[in-house]
């Protein structure tokens, strides 16, 4: 097989206009927003020494504010913003994609442009300025006149660095659910699929420098005072807006959208449920790579209409019950908890996926370890690792206080990583998930649990508020309710994690499981 035979290229490519004319779209609302503020912001505070340096160091911390926190910052403010609104209004407005992601990115935008326009504006001649007062002008015609158009090849740099930081840093909304060219990178690093991260990486890339090329071209038409480039960089970037945006606005709007979050096992859920919609007749599309704690809201508020979360997850984290219970207990009070805020709670699938403490089986038998009861007393010599959020979650404090854990080095690492890396050594346990089929793989051994400090994780399947009602829908997902059972789950996870694409695995995994 070609390397462009291979159907993930294809997968790729068919996902392209839709997710670069996304990208696209929150990039330029974000650098206009960004423009709309920085370059008056600069005009008005350049004489000003302490506004000035006010305004300069505001975007300086910006700036160093990692791009994925300041864009995942934004959500849960803009949440408790839209409750407000519609409780005093009457109107509401939705907190979860475009427009945390457009606010975020203007921020990133400032920097540049105020630095440059302050420059560029106080680089003019002074003789000029003198010149241009003994004629007569008023400050605003020295401005515009004068100042402006001798600073603007400064301030078009400043543009150009500005409108290449937010393209690349728009690959980072896609956790708080806006759609861009991040969607290939995000899925692509958790199902392990290294052709959607390189098609992603090089989209987002050729873009940024076709941008910024286009911007030269205007900077340099600027400079030379040639009409000519600066109409041709001017009507190129057009050109560019318009290609890039119009496919994406021509397509068809799915009825519903399925949600998941941001490790393997999730990709592959969604593909099933957008397949089966699909196979009832009903338009459906993804929305992947959510962060945890945004999916159960953006439900709630109707941004998504379904996905498969886990009731464990959702009872210790989502809701907050604290201590130990057992699964008929936490599914009675998940239901209840549920209710409360108008989400269905359509059924299990049949399978759970709990964390589990998991090493290498040898290791293990050679060292007498069969339970975490087992392990507590070699804990202190050892290095355990765990996906990004397990170390703040409360199953973490369940462990310790059931178990009396104190491992001498805690690692955060990428989910499937973890595998190899208890595997070779480079750790000794590791925080796993127990439908994942590269326990098998590895040849590791779950851990006994004989105090049942972690809760069980029936995968469930939820529905928004506003599906509660909604017949077809049901129709459509019912047939998955108690279907997937957890070896078929684990074996779909090992293909996903090969390189396979959630579509294909998923349409296998229907296969084996369908009535």
């Amino acid at each position: 097989m070609s390397l462009f035979g291979d159907p993930r290229w294809s997968e790729a490519l068919a996902n392209l206009p839709n997710y670069l004319g996304a990208h696209v779209r929150v990039s330029l609302a974000a650098l206009t927003l960004g423009l709309a503020i920085s370059l008056p912001l600069a005009m008005v505070t350049r004489r000003n020494a302490i506004l000035r340096g006010a305004l300069l160091g505001f975007a300086g911390v910006v700036q160093t504010i990692p791009g994925l926190a300041l864009l995942a910052l934004f959500y849960p403010l803009l949440l408790a913003l839209a409750a407000l609104s519609l409780s005093a209004f009457g109107v509401g407005f939705s907190a979860f994609g475009f427009l945390p992601a457009v606010l975020a990115l203007a921020l990133y935008a400032m920097l540049p442009v105020l630095r440059n326009t302050i420059t560029g504006l106080d680089g003019v001649d002074p003789a000029l300025l003198e010149a241009a007062q003994g004629v007569g002008m008023t400050p605003r015609q020295t401005l515009t006149m004068v100042e402006l158009p001798l600073a603007l090849p400064v301030i078009m740099a400043g543009i150009r660095t500005s409108a290449v930081w937010v393209i690349g840093t728009a690959t980072l909304s896609t956790p708080i659910g806006q759609t861009s060219l991040g969607n290939y990178i995000f899925a692509g690093l958790q199902t392990q699929n290294w052709v959607l991260v390189l098609f992603g990486c090089a989209a987002a890339a050729v873009l940024a420098l076709a941008v910024d090329q286009l911007l030269a071209l205007i900077e340099t038409g600027l400079r030379l005072r040639s009409r000519v480039r600066t109409a041709l960089g001017g009507v190129g970037l057009a050109a560019l807006v318009i290609a890039t945006l119009a496919p994406s606005l021509a397509g068809t709007r799915s009825t519903y959208v399925v949600g998941a979050k941001t490790f393997t096992e999730q990709y592959v859920l969604a593909a099933l449920l957008q397949q089966r919609l699909e196979a009832a007749g009903l338009s459906a599309t993804t929305r992947a790579g959510l962060g945890s704690s945004v999916i159960y809201d953006a439900l709630k508020s109707g941004d998504i209409d379904a996905y498969v979360d886990y009731s464990g997850t959702l009872w210790a984290n989502q809701f907050k019950h604290p201590g130990i219970a057992a699964r008929e207990q936490v599914l009675a009070d998940l239901k209840q908890d549920l209710a409360k805020d108008g989400v269905t709670l359509l059924g299990d699938l049949g399978f759970a996926n709990a964390y589990a403490l998991v090493m290498p089986r040898a290791r293990a038998e050679a060292q007498g370890i069969r339970s975490i009861a087992n392990l507590a007393a070699r804990a202190p010599t050892l290095t355990i690792a765990g996906d990004y959020e397990f170390f703040s979650r409360p199953e973490w404090a369940n462990l310790r206080k059931a178990y009396g854990l104190a491992f001498e080095t805690e690692r955060q690492m990428q989910p499937d990583f973890m595998y190899a890396a208890v595997a070779s050594g480079e750790v000794d346990v590791i925080a796993g998930y127990t439908s994942d089929g590269l326990i098998a793989r590895y040849d590791l051994v779950v851990l006994d649990d004989p105090r049942a400090a972690i809760p069980p994780y029936d995968a469930v399947l939820l529905l928004s508020p506003q599906r509660a009602g909604d017949a077809k829908l049901r129709a459509a997902l019912t047939p998955l309710l108690g279907r997937v059972g957890i070896d078929a789950m684990r074996e779909a996870n090992l293909q996903a994690g090969s390189g396979k694409t959630p579509d294909v695995v998923s349409r296998a995994l229907w296969e084996k499981v369908k009535p």
